[in-house]
């Protein structure tokens, strides 16, 4: 599969154009930035060809990979949608449901593969986890902390402004939520409070009636980073085994799920139908946040 790339940043240059460049099934065929001398260099790096325009990149291949922010990549996204492309999408897909829902519109309409890039959920030892404790049953509360700092010397994403803006909610957010969707799934109502240095919680009720416990935060003193995932009900408590992944790998395991998908067989769990579904309750968790309120998604 022919496979254009959005993007040339630093999760462009550690994951999406090592993955692409790598993946047995992939011709990796060209790269689009914003800015076009660092989209001449990685192009350069992995022996593709440079684009000047959007519109000529997703003309030229089948499928593209996203590495921008998230109002960035919805728009393009959805021009590659309705031009027939399949899409390997970054979380979030977008910062507004409406924007999701015309990307997942588009591709049902066209019946094309997607996948959004939750990288946790693709991992093997994650995903059996994910399995079995779904099969377990009985759970009716999920405790999940995904706190960090992106500020420590040296981070590659600390100078990406839309992470500053946004903060974990919508930056680590996605992963939290993705954890909690696989095993109560669809959430009914929330209600968000954030504080001092993007100290985010948010509680969501989900249609089990089970309710999650949501902690984030993409700058946080150091010393209280902690990515903690645990399950609790009828049969005790599960946590989310900690897994060591490189970035390439788990981005290859995307291509997979996207590869099979288009070649008829199965839609992966975490396509943009899954990715709209995550904006939504972000989306809904942001106006509890500003608004004070409990917000329903029902």
């Amino acid at each position: 599969m022919r496979f254009g790339l959005f993007g040339t940043g630093p999760w462009a240059h550690m994951a999406h154009a090592p993955a692409l460049t790598a993946h047995k099934d992939v011709e990796f065929v060209g790269v689009w930035g914003r800015n076009p001398a660092k989209a001449a260099e990685l192009a350069t790096e992995h022996g593709v060809e440079a684009y000047g325009e959007i519109d000529a990149l997703i003309a030229d291949v089948d499928a593209i990979a996203v590495a921008l922010p998230p109002d960035v990549q919805a728009p393009i996204a959805l021009r590659a949608a309705l031009a027939g492309k399949h899409l390997l999408l970054d979380k979030p897909v977008a910062f507004t449901s409406r924007e999701a829902d015309e990307i997942v519109a588009a591709v049902e309409e066209r019946d094309l593969a997607s996948v959004v890039f939750f990288t946790r959920r693709l991992l093997p030892e994650i995903a059996d986890f994910y399995r079995d404790v779904v099969a377990t049953g009985g759970w009716t509360e999920g405790r999940i902390e995904h706190v960090g700092t992106i500020n420590q010397e040296g981070n590659p994403f600390g100078a990406s402004p839309w992470r500053h803006e946004a903060g974990g909610l919508w930056d680590v957010g996605p992963h939290a939520l993705a954890g909690a969707l696989a095993v109560f799934g669809p959430v009914t109502e929330v209600t968000g409070m954030t504080g001092p240095r993007d100290n985010t919680h948010v509680l969501a009720k989900h249609a089990s009636g089970a309710i999650s416990s949501l902690t984030m935060s993409v700058d946080a003193p150091p010393a209280a980073g902690r990515e903690d995932y645990a399950f609790l009900g009828e049969a005790g408590l599960r946590a989310v085994p900690h897994v060591s992944f490189e970035a390439v790998t788990a981005l290859q395991l995307a291509i997979d799920h996207l590869l099979e998908a288009a070649a008829g067989g199965p839609k992966s769990p975490l396509d943009v139908r899954f990715g709209a579904q995550v904006t939504r309750i972000l989306e809904a968790a942001a106006e509890s946040i500003d608004s004070g309120r409990k917000i329903s998604l029902i």
